[in-house]
């Protein structure tokens, strides 16, 4: 077959770009499954999956609002204690950066820079504005959910914690 039928793109641009627009998240369900596990192997209670949460670090019409049943000015965290206001997210290693294990992709390598930068900008824009408004936000790496589920619940446990002696004292 000749190379330029290889890459010859059967659909149109607009075509394209309807059916990619159809392609949902699958989310990072095997940590958060960990997660679960493990917060009910510690007895942790009263914390809810991808809650609704107002936070005004998202503005209408951004990407991060166009996600499926999402809402303008609203973050869905991959857990939420809601009487204690603590919002725990599960951050992916490849899309939040982490330090130890990030990649850039040599192909189309300016724009994975560019999309991996403003996943950080916007995860930075959350929490500075989930903790104005009084939540207590942990992120937890994902391989740390992989490989050592305990030291998640421990940091849980330990904002729980202070979020109850917070809450006497008033």
């Amino acid at each position: 077959m000749p190379p330029d039928l290889r890459t010859r793109d059967p659909l149109s641009p607009g075509q394209r770009s309807r059916l990619m627009a159809k392609v949902r998240p699958r989310g990072n369900k095997s940590t958060e499954v960990a997660l679960t596990h493990a917060f009910r192997h510690a007895g942790l209670t009263g914390w809810r999956r991808h809650m609704r949460v107002k936070c005004n670090a998202l503005r209408p019409g951004t990407r991060a609002t166009q996600a499926v049943n999402a809402k303008p000015g609203y973050t869905y965290p991959d857990f939420v204690f809601p009487r204690l206001k603590i919002a725990v997210y599960v951050d992916g290693c490849f899309w939040h950066g982490c330090p130890q294990h990030r990649t850039t992709p040599t192909h189309n390598s300016g724009f994975w820079r560019t999309k991996l930068a403003s996943n950080r900008a916007r995860d930075s824009r959350v929490t500075a504005s989930l903790r104005k408004a009084g939540w207590t936000v942990i992120r937890i790496w994902e391989h740390t959910v992989k490989t050592r589920p305990e030291i998640c619940v421990r940091r849980v446990c330990r904002a729980m914690a202070a979020s109850c002696r917070g809450s006497r004292s008033l």
